[in-house]
């Protein structure tokens, strides 16, 4: 198989060399908007497999792509997307479709059009933890589930030149754990309550954006959950889901680099190697979500997270955002675009 990158900042090295290394994949060109970065990448996959492109030249008949992936700047996704749909080609693509609604449903529509593949990469569909969570709450053994709590909290904040283009906390962060909530659970988002805090760095106030929130979901079988995210998390990167049920509960993402620290005397010590990030947290999700994407484009595999997944998630972030503008609750039925 050949497929075409485009991006090569830390998530699609990251990437090509999962490719790189995949017995289904013969031949993976890469491509950036900064051609030297790309001639770097390839050089350091080595082998005779890996070689360079421009974008324009990956999407022409002549290169004999059989499918594309983009890691690119986010306000590259759409327009690439649309390319790739336009190409016949399918396509895999780091969240988001793009940070609007009317940009996200544009793309939709082109990949809808030419009857092509749009897989997204909400990697914690393909992270173990989940996927057994998902399997205890489909199977029934937590009873009747009535309370889910989510957090996503990174250890550092991002560049500050970053955060106007990462359109907020919500759209950006949280809507990993709006995918994830929906996709263990099941069930559907009704209303929204959401809040946030910009008391931290300074460049958050002036981009416009929070450091830490917090959202309270009703979901449509009257389970509660919350969602929280910071950016200011000095003790390592945690991510984790509780799920709590008439019968039994559970955690995904406790073990033993959790950065949290018990006060009980018997409980767990502090970890000695915290998470110190998404990369190093989720690797294996990384790896699975592509190979899943070339099992899908083998033909051997239906795709496991359509456009319409992450325009799913998206339209919670987008209910958020209102509700933290406005100071109310939201219902999910006033956020177009579902």
């Amino acid at each position: 198989m050949r497929i075409g990158l485009i991006g090569t900042g830390r998530i699609g090295t990251f990437h090509a060399r999962v490719l790189a290394r995949h017995p289904e994949v013969e031949s993976l060109v890469v491509a950036d908007a900064d051609a030297a970065r790309a001639v770097e990448l390839a050089e350091g996959l080595g082998g005779p497999a890996a070689g360079t492109a421009s974008v324009d030249d990956l999407f022409t008949a002549s290169a004999g792509m059989e499918a594309v992936v983009v890691t690119a700047a986010t306000s590259a996704h759409a327009e690439l997307i649309g390319r790739a749909a336009r190409a016949g080609l399918p396509v895999f693509c780091e969240k988001p479709i793009a940070l609007d609604l009317p940009g996200t449903l544009a793309a939709l529509h082109e990949v809808e059009a030419a009857g092509t593949v749009l897989q997204l990469g909400f990697q914690r569909r393909f992270d173990a933890g989940y996927a057994a969570a998902r399997e205890a709450v489909r199977a029934g053994r937590l009873g009747r589930l009535h309370t889910v709590r989510a957090m996503t909290s990174d250890p550092a904040p991002p560049p500050a030149a970053y955060l106007p283009l990462s359109g907020g906390l919500y759209r950006d962060c949280l809507v990993h754990d709006f995918d994830i909530l929906r996709w263990v659970t099941g069930r559907e988002v009704t209303e929204v309550y959401a809040t946030g805090s910009d008391a931290g760095p300074a460049m958050f106030r002036e981009a416009g954006d929070v450091d830490t929130a917090a959202a309270v979901l009703t979901l449509d079988d009257g389970t509660l959950a919350t969602a929280t995210a910071t950016r200011c998390n000095g003790a390592g990167y945690d991510v984790r889901m509780e799920l709590a049920g008439e019968s039994d509960q559970l955690a995904v993402g406790l073990d033993a680099r959790t950065p949290l620290t018990s006060t009980e005397s018997e409980g767990p010590p502090a970890p000695d190697k915290p998470w110190p990030g998404f990369l190093e947290r989720f690797a294996p999700a990384y790896e699975a979500e592509l190979a899943a994407f070339v099992d899908v484009v083998r033909g051997v595999r239906a795709n496991p997270c359509d456009g319409r997944e992450a325009l799913h998630a998206l339209r919670i972030a987008e209910a958020c955002e209102l509700s933290r503008a406005e100071r109310r609750v939201v219902r999910m039925e006033e956020v177009h675009g579902g």
